[in-house]
This record gives C-alpha cells, sequence and structure tokens, in this order.
C-alpha cells in the first residue's frame, strides 16, 4: 500500500480497519500524521452529529369535524397532531447535523477561483508552516511528487512539509520549504493549466501561481517582504519542474 492509497482508504475509513493500514501508518510519519488529522476530524463531525435539537413547536388547531369529509387518517391510528412535531424534529436535526459536517469537511468554497482555493487551502493548513530546520525523509518526499512529477529541482531549499493534498478537486503534492525569510509554500497542480502568472494575497499570503508547461506552481509566502524570493523560486521551478505524461 502507497501513501496515495492509504490516504484515500483512511479518509473513507478513519478507524483503520482496512487491511495493510496500521502497518503502512506504523512506516510512514507523513501518513500517521494525516490519519491524526482525519480521526480529529471524525470526532468532531461526530460531536456536530451529536447535537440535541428540540423539536419546533407546532400551534394548536382548530377541531374538525370528522363528519365533515375533510380529515384524513394517518397508517397505524396516529393523529396528525402527534406525528408532525416528530417528523419535523427529525427533519430539523439532519438539516442541522448536515449544516454543520459540511461546514466542517469543506475547505474550498465552491464555485471559487484557483487562487481563491489555494488560498483556503492555505487557511486550513497555517499548522504546515512553521519555521524548523527538520527536514522531511528523503522516502516520504519522493512519495508525494513521484507519483505527478517526472523531474524537479529539489535542491531549492530544505525541505520541511510534504503532503498529498485535495485542490480543486484533484490530489497535488504539498510542499513547504524554509526560504532565507520564512517558510515558503510550494504547490505544484499538474492539471491546472494557466496562460499567464496569477498574483495572490490573502490575509496571511503572498504569492503568485505560475504557468510551468502544461500544469502551474503556486508558490506562496506569508509576508509581502517574501516576494522576491517567491520570484526567485519560481523561476527555478518553471526550469525545472516536469509533468508526468
Amino acid at each position: 500500500m502507497n501513501c496515495e492509497e492509504y490516504r484515500q482508504a483512511i479518509t473513507a475509513d478513519p478507524s483503520e480497519s482496512f487491511a495493510d493500514g496500521a502497518a503502512h501508518a506504523a512506516g510512514c510519519a507523513g501518513c500517521s500524521r494525516y490519519r491524526d488529522g482525519m480521526r480529529a476530524l471524525d470526532r468532531r463531525i461526530a460531536a456536530a452529529l451529536a447535537i440535541d435539537v428540540p423539536p419546533p413547536g407546532i400551534p394548536d388547531l382548530p377541531p374538525v369535524a370528522e363528519e365533515s369529509g375533510n380529515v384524513v387518517k394517518f397508517p397505524g391510528g396516529r393523529s396528525g397532531k402527534g406525528w408532525a412535531p416528530l417528523w419535523l424534529g427529525v427533519a430539523a436535526g439532519l438539516g442541522v447535523a448536515a449544516f454543520v459536517g459540511f461546514g466542517l469537511l469543506s475547505t474550498e468554497p465552491s464555485g471559487a477561483t484557483l487562487a481563491e482555493q489555494v488560498i483556503a487551502h492555505m487557511d486550513y493548513e497555517q499548522a504546515s508552516r512553521e519555521v524548523t530546520s527538520v527536514s522531511v525523509p528523503e522516502r516520504e518526499l519522493h512519495e508525494v511528487i513521484d507519483s505527478r512529477v517526472s523531474a524537479m529541482d529539489t535542491g531549492i531549499g530544505l525541505v520541511t512539509y510534504a503532503q498529498s493534498c485535495v485542490i480543486n478537486g484533484n490530489t497535488v503534492p504539498h510542499l513547504v520549504i524554509q526560504g532565507e525569510s520564512g517558510p515558503v509554500t510550494l504547490i505544484l497542480l499538474p492539471d491546472e493549466r494557466i496562460d499567464e502568472p496569477i498574483p495572490m494575497s490573502g490575509e496571511h499570503v503572498h504569492g503568485v501561481i505560475v504557468p510551468v508547461g502544461r500544469g502551474s506552481v503556486a508558490i506562496i509566502g506569508e509576508r509581502a517582504g517574501q516576494l522576491d524570493e517567491i520570484d526567485e523560486i519560481g523561476q527555478r521551478i518553471v526550469e525545472s519542474v516536469e509533468w508526468q505524461i
């Protein structure tokens, strides 16, 4: 089982009951962290589903004489007065749970532009941009980038974060390197072809998405002062990245 197969499986089954899952996570620090994140999310969803929603109040209606011919009998002898609050209470509970659950699961706004989705993903994974001197193991790095990239200059800096993430419905490599003035994020987007650079600026991020062959790469820092370094990294990425065919 490789990392991509494991992460798809653990996303569908956070209990890790599928075959070979525990063995893979025990030997892969990146997938172990991914599993812990999925389990934490699963607990949050379970807590959201446990919200106690009281049944809505239904005002009493004036009595209707049965002999008028306008009375409908409910199956099993249950009257309309007792059945309606029960049904509406269940529907309200499911509606609130679905709304809260969707809000917890969704990290990308529906209908958002590529730049907006990248910024939203950056906000969701703020913990990835820590200042550290601990590099990602070489094997873990290659497991993340090898599935979509045939060549890349990995000497652009110390890589301290490498995960397979979802942007615009596609699983893509998400890397963080330690730049001279702070962490710099690289999100490789082999399925996103663009004609010209797209600048990005959010509350916590500044960067650009640059066209690279038939795909593109997002290069992002946390401070506007990193833009010169981002431009330099962008030039090296454009020259070195080759996508898998």
